[in-house]
């Protein structure tokens, strides 16, 4: 029998990981008017909405904020069941000499954010790119560390992290536990 899934972090302990996150993005940026947040979907994206809003509330302006689809670029798409694609969400004036913060809600293996670079270079050519993720697991496959964290959680290679957006599920909440 699974075990049941232990709460890491509620509505409140995520709504302050957002706004950190976002004084954090303002800060390293400089305020640049050049950042531009990509959600990878589905959480990915209601989270990058969420820091958008807040890092436009610092500063005082509306932050660029789209979504990029990784699904066609994935190393393990043959070994995965068949995955409805997302859309991918540029801004209009694109990505070219931006700085991009890719957002995603877990940071696992790395293959997703590997996924992300080659789907962004065939959208174009950003000055630098960043990453920001709710949660960081460990367990790396690839050498990619993000470079804003909202909690680093220990996790066997075996549980599975679930992150639970109002958005979409209803409730802001992020588990642990249960087998992958």
């Amino acid at each position: 029998m699974p075990a049941t899934p232990n709460l890491v972090l509620e509505s409140t302990e995520i709504s302050r990981i957002v706004s950190r996150i976002s004084h954090e993005i303002d800060e390293r940026t400089k305020s640049a008017e050049d950042v531009v947040l990509l959600g990878i979907p589905t959480r990915g994206v209601l989270l990058a909405n969420r820091i958008a809003a807040k890092l436009g509330e610092i500063q005082n302006r509306e932050i660029k904020v789209g979504s990029l689809d990784t699904t066609m670029y994935r190393d393990d798409l043959r070994l995965q069941p068949t995955r409805t694609l997302m859309a991918t969400q540029i801004p209009d004036d694109g990505i070219d000499g931006k700085l991009v913060v890719l957002i995603d809600d877990v940071l696992f293996s790395g293959r997703t954010i590997r996924a992300a670079l080659d789907a962004l270079n065939e959208i174009g050519r950003p000055r630098a790119v960043q990453l920001a993720v709710l949660v960081d697991r460990g367990h790396r496959e690839l050498p990619i560390r993000a470079d804003y964290v909202g909690k680093n959680l220990p996790t066997s290679i075996d549980e599975r992290v679930s992150v639970k957006l109002t958005e979409n599920d209803g409730e802001d909440s992020v588990t642990i536990g249960g087998m992958q």
